[in-house]
């Protein structure tokens, strides 16, 4: 049987332009590829195909040409092309081995549209919208602007009679949806591996409200990119159409394009921490070929995992790889560390050496930490948000890319050091924005006293801080008042310079990247990363959680139903807490879910669980036991996620005190 060519299709170009040896390792069922996991959770929570589906009803009528074979693709989008005018979703294209699907096609005689649609935030009321203050293409929007000048490129020679002009299409995130529940209209679906939109019946582009998206003309920038040169990774630089066709030809000969690793391999889909026959890491190819790396070496850390280290790629061109070697191009600082914290230098030598001040497993600023902790007021207050930012809005009056906060979990320590798990939110009432609610209640929940509020990273403050802006821009009655508590605890940047609000958060990341190093959090000061280690190492948390106490009595709980016991030995080692909690969605791994997590990190921190939980409780379509199961599952989470920095605190002001 003869086997189909391999043709390089835009998605693949894209994956070239991201690093050229990539080509070789995709669609190889022996190499792990992290991006095809999760694929419809991400999906429900990011939002892009949806957008897909919201353009094509808007460039309605057209004829949608199916998935299939690339000739039969081609032969029916040709047969389709005939007729005078036309508009063709998912019209193909072939030409010497490049293939390209155009999202959205519309004929006029001999004149031709090609338009990409994008789920990507566009601000139309920017002036040079593509550009940076240099003048050249901002990096974020560059891949599309590259994918559409492929596109081009392929129909050209394609249709060489025809004139074309080339649009991309995003949502706007100047507009306002004017409808209720239009996300809602347009539902995710599994179709074998593939993911398709179902979108509501009967819905017409009467029903969309005013438009969100906008179709913005892009030919004069595709005609530079396509007269430009291009850059494919670390390895490939040439013309643009020539570095096309290397990338072409090297995928259909199956040829890998010899590696060039550099600092965005930290990213590489392509890998797995322990490769086996069956389960081939890409990553692990690559730099053993270009290293010369054994599989202890990795093990031990390379330079891609120093800690906010902005001199990764220079340390790779100079041959600088394992951890350990990269102590020979940090300054070493001075041992000890003040009271205001470790400097970003001394964390990396620390993670880099492995020594630091007082030896032992862990470095703690006993005096740093003691001075922060003498400035809070009891009783502390904990709190975390679950958000969700999609591209087409689920409430009337959202813009894309709106913030909606749908929940938050509060906890309470005491002088006396009584926890109590106070208060909670969470509203994911299909079609309603619950982000005004959402501050009445946070309102509600902290202000009966003046302790300090806390807080893990600048997700809460973020959010807060845009949910500000929605209510300046709202009509509320209570406006005013719920603006003023946000400014109580929040810090935002204006002219002027940056304003505290008199009961600003702490920032326990903050502090935990001051006054607390484990080597193994690998320098993350994350809490996922941080609460094991903390586990593993505190013998206040030991006897406070190795028995059932919490959601007792003693230490109430308003989800947990019996007493649990959060530290306990499982196959030698003390268990991380989040893997004691089912995943949020019943059939997902915890291990996918971890992964889920960590690719939607761009956009929560790592909360890409519960954006798909929020987005398949607004589907309308769970029972009302499917929802109410989903929805105590994100309560367990959030629950725990405020519970975690309690631990943290508790863990820090025993050996501060020590």
């Amino acid at each position: 049987m003869t086997q189909p060519a391999r043709l390089l299709s835009k998605s693949r170009f894209k994956l070239g332009v991201e690093c050229p040896t990539k080509l070789f390792y995709t669609g190889k069922p022996e190499y792990v590829n992290n991006n095809l996991d999760n694929n419809f959770l991400a999906a429900l929570a990011e939002g892009g195909y949806q957008v897909g589906a919201l353009a094509c009803l808007m460039f309605e009528p057209g004829e949608m040409v199916p998935d299939g074979p690339s000739h039969q693709q081609v032969a029916l989008t040709k047969q389709l092309l005939a007729q005078e005018n036309i508009t063709i979703f998912e019209a193909a294209f072939e030409f010497h081995g490049l293939f390209a699907r155009v999202d959205v096609l519309r004929k006029r005689g001999r004149h031709i549209d090609l338009i990409e649609v994008k789920a990507k935030s566009f601000d139309s009321t920017e002036p040079s919208p593509f550009r940076n203050k240099s003048g050249q293409f901002k990096p974020d929007l560059l891949p599309y602007l590259q994918d559409i000048a492929f596109q081009r490129h392929v129909v050209e020679k394609a249709l060489p009679e025809h004139t074309i002009n080339c649009h991309l299409m995003m949502p706007d995130i100047a507009k306002t949806s004017t409808v209720p529940g239009l996300n809602q209209r347009f539902q995710i679906k599994r179709m074998g591996n593939r993911i398709g939109v179902d979108v509501a019946p009967g819905t017409t582009s009467e029903d969309l409200g005013a438009p969100i998206l906008v179709c913005v003309p892009v030919d004069a920038e595709v005609a530079e990119i396509l007269s430009s040169t291009l850059q494919a990774g670390e390895s490939l630089r040439a013309p643009f159409l020539e570095a096309v066709q290397t990338l072409a030809t090297a995928y259909q000969l199956d040829q890998p394009i010899p590696p060039a690793p550099g600092a965005h391999c930290a990213h590489c889909e392509f890998k797995t921490t322990q490769p086996t026959a069956a389960a081939r890491s890409g990553f692990h190819e690559c730099w053993q070929q270009a290293f010369g790396l054994q599989p202890a070496d990795f093990l031990q850390g390379t330079v891609l995992d120093v800690w906010n280290f902005r001199k990764k790629q220079d340390c790779i061109r100079a041959g600088v790889i394992k951890l350990a070697d990269v102590r020979t191009v940090l300054t070493p600082e001075a041992a000890d560390v003040s009271v205001a914290g470790m400097t970003h230098a001394q964390r990396q030598w620390f993670q880099c050496t492995g020594e630091w001040p007082g030896g032992g497993p862990f470095y703690f600023n006993a005096a740093g930490m003691a001075q922060a902790i003498s400035s809070w007021r009891f009783p502390l207050h904990f709190i975390d948000f679950e958000t969700s930012v999609v591209p087409i809005p689920f409430a009337a009056g959202m813009r894309p890319y709106g913030t909606t906060a749908f929940q938050f979990s509060h906890h309470v320590m005491h002088a006396d050091g009584r926890v109590e798990h106070r208060s909670l939110f969470l509203d994911a009432t299909p079609g309603q924005s619950p982000n005004f609610a959402f501050v009445r209640a946070l309102r509600s929940a902290l202000s009966n006293d003046e302790g300090t509020v806390f807080r893990w990273a600048t997700h809460e403050n973020s959010v807060l801080n845009q949910l500000r802006e929605q209510l300046l821009c709202s009509a509320e009655l209570d406006r005013d008042s719920l603006v003023a508590f946000i400014e109580s605890l929040t810090t935002r940047k204006e002219a002027k310079g940056e304003i505290a609000g008199p009961r600003a958060m702490v920032d326990l990341c903050k502090l935990s990247e001051l006054h607390y190093f484990h080597p193994a959090t690998h320098g993350s000061s994350s809490l996922k990363k941080v609460l094991p280690a903390l586990m593993n190492s505190s013998a206040q948390l030991r006897e406070i959680y190795g028995v059932p106490r919490y959601g007792s009595a003693q230490m109430p709980s308003l989800n947990l139903t019996e007493p649990m016991t959060w530290w306990q030995i499982r196959d030698g080692q003390v268990c991380d807490p989040y893997k004691l909690l089912p995943p949020v969605f019943a059939d997902l791994s915890r291990t996918e879910q971890d992964a889920l997590d960590e690719g939607m990190a761009s956009h929560l921190q790592e909360g890409g669980a519960a954006m798909a939980a929020y987005a398949t409780l607004q589907s309308g379509r769970l029972t009302s036991v499917q929802s109410t199961a989903l929805q105590q599952a994100l309560l367990r989470y959030c629950e725990l996620d405020t519970l975690a920095m309690v631990m943290a605190v508790q863990a820090w002001t025993a050996w501060a005190q020590a």
